[in-house]
């Protein structure tokens, strides 16, 4: 059998709850990954996770590549580096190819129309804002680039990729692609998707042919093809008949609950092998987390919980607040009533308000740590639900009460 499957325990409708099975543990599924990009959940340390119900992280390829492959390797890849047991993930750099490229400079997200760059789930890489230029030449073979840090030219390939991801460590990693943004045509979406196709094909060969890789480590392939109904389709059926162990949602698509493009891009799930473990890369907030959920996608990463906790934006049942507003200056109610996150156990609205009017740190980890916790308290509501049967009521009962 191999290192990663899934054991899906029960479903409503395309809705499961599940077992992903990984070498350094299980992950109950749904589950929603926080992403440690240069190796820490931004602001949190690992002895706090499990406080935070944090099952499994992702790491970033391209900035470990850049910033400490060395040191990480000999520190026993990612998670023992970090100090953390349990499952990892990591990106296979094409992600941050797109923002040194075509995406460079464009505060853009994966989800269409206008966001505020706090909000977006940022296609522009904020690490990258110092560069300069454009920084990536994409061919077919594989992308040049410089290093934002230093200016020196390197190049990834898909098999480049794999080796670097097998040096990281993680248990689950993601073959190279080719990221898009909504606004692209449908021809470019097309030439993108293609050329993901291609490079799927040698990551996985790459992969295949290193057989203690093989032994530690599940790879997913991509699928593409932005808000393109035909071209989602055909992504799924490439990838999922290729032999992967999982597939990740890629590209880009609509916020809006319920929208076209979005229910498009899920609706290509179909497509794939029953029981293919399915991961949505770069979704993260809750209305998009429960319609990922609703059509089957098991695990959800993204930066908004950190990001938005760094800038004092906090998540409750009711919606999203912004605590430093004044209106939380003399607040001495939890962030979020109920919530049994550590920020809310002990500290009040006013208090978080005060560190971040004051400019502490100590006011944007509080934030963060809620914003984790509250992810993960959500995916793990929904699994219960649909161990019990009740998916619908909760994903009403929550829509109805959440102001996003």
């Amino acid at each position: 059998m191999r290192p990663v499957h899934l054991t899906i325990e029960a479903k409503h409708s395309s809705a499961r709850a599940g077992v992903l099975h990984t070498p350094h543990g299980d992950i109950l599924t749904p589950a929603f990954v926080p992403v440690a990009t240069k190796a820490d959940i931004k602001g949190i340390e690992s002895a706090k996770f499990p406080a935070l119900g944090v099952q499994t992280l992702i790491a970033n390829t391209y900035h470990l590549y850049l910033s400490g492959l060395e040191a990480v390797e000999k520190g026993g890849g990612v998670a023992k580096f970090m100090n953390w047991n349990g499952p990892t993930m990591t990106d296979s750099g094409g992600f941050q190819v797109f923002s040194l490229g075509s995406g460079f400079g464009k505060k853009v997200s994966k989800f269409s129309g206008e966001v505020s760059p706090e909000e977006a789930v940022s296609v522009f890489d904020e690490d990258l804002a110092t560069a300069h230029g454009k920084l990536a030449i994409i061919d077919d073979e594989g992308v040049s680039f410089t290093s934002h840090l230093d200016g020196s030219l390197h190049r990834f390939t898909p098999e480049r990729s794999v080796e670097i991801q097998h040096r990281l460590g993680a248990d689950i990693f993601f073959a190279f692609d080719q990221c898009t943004a909504p606004t692209d045509t449908y021809e470019f979406q097309k030439d993108a998707m293609e050329r993901t196709h291609a490079w799927a094909k040698r990551s996985l060969s790459a992969h295949r042919q290193n057989f203690d890789a093989n032994t530690k480590q599940g790879i997913y392939g991509i699928g593409q093809g932005g808000q393109f109904d035909d071209l989602r389709r055909e992504s799924a059926r490439t990838i999922g008949d290729m032999g992967f162990d999982g597939f990740g949602l890629g590209g880009s698509f609509s916020r809006k609950y319920g929208d076209h493009s979005l229910q498009s891009a899920l609706a290509m799930l179909t497509e794939l092998p029953e029981g293919m473990p399915v991961h949505g890369l770069g979704v993260g907030e809750p209305e998009d987390i429960l319609l990922g959920a609703e059509h089957g996608v098991d695990t959800f990463d993204c930066v908004t919980p950190t990001r938005n906790g760094r800038n004092g934006g906090l998540y409750t049942k009711k919606g999203k607040i912004q605590i430093p507003n004044a209106e939380h200056q003399y607040d001495y109610s939890p962030i979020d009533e109920g919530c049994e996150c550590p920020t809310c156990q002990n500290h009040t609205r006013a208090y978080v308000h005060h560190l971040f009017r004051t400019r502490e740190i100590l006011g944007p980890i509080l934030a963060s740590m809620h914003n984790v916790y509250f992810l993960t308290k959500l995916c793990s509501d929904i699994r219960e639900s649909i161990l019990n049967g009740q998916f619908e009521q909760f994903k009403e009962g929550f829509l109805n009460k959440y102001q996003g």
